[in-house]
This record gives C-alpha cells, structure tokens and sequence, in this order.
C-alpha cells in the first residue's frame, strides 16, 4: 500500500468529545475560549466544543473542558474520561496522546 492516513486535529478533537459524552457524570462540555462560546450561542454547537488539541513536540495533547453532575466525584470522572479518551484514540485513530487533561469547569444539576 503506497498511500498514507491523516488524521485531522479536528476530527480527533471530534471522536474525543463524542468519547467524553459517553462517560457517565459528564453533563457536556464548556466552551474552552470566547470565540468557541460565541458560536454555542449563536447556535453552532458541535461536538468537538470544549475539546482543544495542540501538540507537546511529536505528540498530540487533549485538553477537555467539562462539565460535571452535581454529586459525583469529580476525579473518578477525570480519571474515567482519561483513560477512556486514551484508548479509544489509540484504537481508533492509532495516535498515542501525550496528555489528557480534564479541567471541570462547571457543576450541574441533572
């Protein structure tokens, strides 16, 4: 096979968010910057909002924005969010990440 796969740092920021989503305690994600708050409001949410991607030399780094149920462990979740978003990037995409970080930036009731 003479051909080659990239993977964008938008769709990796997409399967991330859907992967946050599922993780039982997370509410949705929060906007991570002003720009990315103003298109929520302007109705133009998608699921890559409150996920930022860069690079930590040849590594990708996750950043997740989120927000929490009220009454969970906020570190259980962090923790499960981690370790989720690390394998599904890894199976699913074949890139190692460097970092996940999970800031809650919010607490909700549901």
């Amino acid at each position: 096979m003479n051909g080659s796969i990239q993977i964008t740092e938008a769709a990796l920021a997409s399967l991330i968010g859907l992967t946050a989503h599922e993780i039982p305690g997370v509410v949705g994600m929060a906007p991570s910057n002003l720009k990315e708050g103003l298109s929520r409001v302007l109705g133009r949410a998608n699921v890559s909002d409150g996920v930022v991607i860069s690079r930590d030399g040849a590594k990708y780094v996750a950043d997740l924005y989120v927000v929490v149920a009220y009454g969970v462990s906020i570190p259980t979740v962090a923790r499960n969010i981690v370790e989720r978003v690390e394998h599904t990037v890894k199976t699913q995409a074949g890139i190692d990440l460097g970092a996940a970080r999970v800031h809650a930036v919010g607490v909700q009731r549901v």
